[in-house]
């Protein structure tokens, strides 16, 4: 217990960094479900062609993501150093490889969106308007990449209150932009699937044009062009060291998901279970925000320490008082799920979506799963996430996050869902079973301490 005995407004300083990712994860999450409510309301299999597209789509999402965090273990410990070249250099490697990556993504998605959602699923119903989304929502990507970037630097330099402002912005203009270009109101026209699609770029771009204002202004980050074109080889082959296993564990992370939902697009009743699905994801993600901003606040934590050459006793502590934090986090948020799934699914948000009883039976089931596992979910957010990453052992970080999915989790899925037709009930529980194989994975590498590295360099260029 002596570890978790920190310095003074050592817990304070914590949350008041969580507290503004956690906002920032609300509004993220809100528009999500905003979207899902929206389209829900058009019928279920217009949510389920969404849900099927989407499925692509969370894998780009999650890929920026993986760009983000990669990036920000260097910027964490350059932060930690006081070296802004640095972090302009590591920016400006973000940015290379998450605008292209987006760009191909979004030009296939615009012109071979039939292809994709035959991909996706096998119900012929879903694929017109899948296709509708897909062909605009891909370029939503490509801006939320460009405004992310940026939006990850300032987090991991202690700055997570810009994400946290322009989200909430961006958020509340989507779900107005959603009401006028689904339904057709204001004189707009009624797109359905793709006005949803169009209300998400749009606002993504005004993300965009914010941060390109805020980018000449800001006095914590001076921007420099010449760094920002010109990364350099060190710097170069530091991302790529540091950040390519973070990218591949997302994107390994994200394709398993995907995987999931094809699994579920192939099943006897894919309609209702894939509205269920959508529902169920999204009413999690919204009742567990602080779990990610839990990790992501460990990570500039634990990096901001060895950026400033703590001693290896020091570090480990606050990783274990960081895990501990999260635990706690992810117990309240398992009383928020199971308060929700009671009082509020049957009387308030099923009546919001056209849904099947059958979709909403398979919903309150995915939910009581996931609030069984919401703790043991928390304690690998934050050594994945946070500690690990935080720590610079991306390696560990991508082994003990992709292992389990392909060994164990998606196999399993796939025999029991396609090959012996046990129904999602089953299937459900195999894909639960990854938060406990994880949590024995992370937790006696978290006491090795192994995980304490430093990834900077002296003279970066």
């Amino acid at each position: 217990m002596h570890l978790l005995k920190q310095e003074r407004g050592f817990y304070r300083d914590a949350l008041m960094l969580m507290l503004p990712l956690v906002l920032q994860n609300i509004v993220t999450n809100f528009m999500a479900l905003a979207d899902t409510f929206m389209v829900g309301a058009l019928g279920e299999v217009e949510l389920a062609a969404v849900s099927s597209a989407n499925s692509l789509f969370y894998v780009v999402s999650l890929i920026i993501f993986g760009i983000q965090s990669g990036a920000g273990v260097l910027v964490a410990q350059y932060y930690g150093r006081g070296n802004s070249e640095a972090i302009n250099r590591v920016m400006g490697m973000g940015y290379y490889v998450s605008l292209t990556a987006t760009a191909l993504v979004a030009l296939a998605s615009f012109f071979f969106p039939g292809q994709i959602m035959r991909v996706l699923t096998n119900n012929p119903l879903l694929w017109e308007p899948g296709a509708d989304y897909a062909r605009i929502a891909g370029f939503s990507y490509v801006c939320m990449a460009a405004s992310g970037i940026y939006i990850a630097v300032q987090r991991s330099m202690e700055n997570p209150r810009l994400g946290a402002v322009l989200l909430t912005v961006s958020g509340a203009m989507n779900i107005v932009l959603n009401y006028m270009l689904i339904y057709g109101k204001w004189g707009a026209p009624a797109m359905g699937c793709a006005g949803a699609a169009l209300a998400t770029l749009i606002s993504r771009a005004f993300e965009v044009a914010v941060i390109g204002v805020y980018a000449t202004r800001s006095r914590r980050l001076k921007l420099s062009v010449s760094m920002l074109l010109r990364p350099g080889r060190q710097i170069a082959a530091d991302f790529t060291r540091y950040s390519l296993p973070v990218v591949l564990n997302e994107g390994f992370w994200s394709l398993a998901t995907t995987l999931y939902t094809v699994i579920m697009g192939h099943m006897e009743g894919s309609a209702p279970i894939l509205a269920a699905y959508t529902i169920a994801g999204n009413v999690d993600k919204m009742c567990t925000v602080a779990l990610m901003a839990a990790g992501n606040t460990a990570a500039i934590i634990i990096g901001r320490e060895i950026g400033r050459g703590a001693e290896r006793e020091r570090v480990y502590s606050k990783g274990v008082s960081l895990n501990f934090v999260c635990f706690i986090t992810g117990l309240v948020s398992m009383c928020i799920l199971l308060v929700v799934r009671a009082t509020l699914l049957d009387s308030f948000i099923f009546p919001l979506i056209d849904i099947s009883s059958e979709a909403g039976s398979i919903a309150k089931y995915m939910l009581l799963i996931v609030c069984l596992v919401t703790p043991l979910r928390a304690v690998n957010v934050c050594n994945v996430v946070g500690v690990f990453r935080g720590g610079g052992d991306v390696n560990y970080a991508l082994k003990v996050d992709i292992g389990p999915l392909y060994c164990i989790c998606v196999p399993s899925a796939a025999l029991c869902g396609l090959v012996f037709g046990l129904g999602i009930e089953v299937v459900y529980l195999c894909i639960a079973f990854d938060d406990l194989a994880k949590t024995i994975l992370c937790l006696p590498h978290l006491r090795s301490g192994r995980w304490i590295n430093s990834v900077t360099r002296s003279d970066a260029s």
